[in-house]
């Protein structure tokens, strides 16, 4: 889903989990803009961020990841679902993702 609600205080991180759930998704694919994955920190100010290939979204809370809202990863934890965060700008990557390929970053409960 391509998501917004047009509401204060939810942020189309949020409202995109929440479809999910709603529909029953097996897997959310977090597409992102401006970057290829999740990174220890912010790739284009700190030179040493390193790319995570898996994490779970506990890690990502008590770390401060930003690579979305907490509603959103407290969502997908609490209700198990898989996400892969993954960049838009290489052509063919809504493609691989939908295709299973591993890319960016693959986000669990455990």
């Amino acid at each position: 889903f391509g998501a917004g609600a047009g509401m204060p205080y939810f942020s189309t991180d949020t409202v995109s989990v929440q479809r999910a759930l709603e529909t029953h998704c097996d897997e959310v694919l977090m597409g992102k803009n401006g970057v290829d994955a999740v990174y220890s920190a912010d790739p284009r100010r700190d030179p040493d961020a390193v790319r995570l290939e898996h994490l779970t979204y506990t890690e990502a809370l008590v770390k401060g990841l930003e690579v979305m809202d907490a509603t959103a990863l407290s969502m997908c934890r609490d209700n198990d679902v898989t996400m892969v965060v993954f960049g838009l700008e290489e052509p063919g990557n809504v493609t691989r993702a939908l295709e299973g390929e591993r890319i960016g970053t693959l986000v669990t409960a455990r």
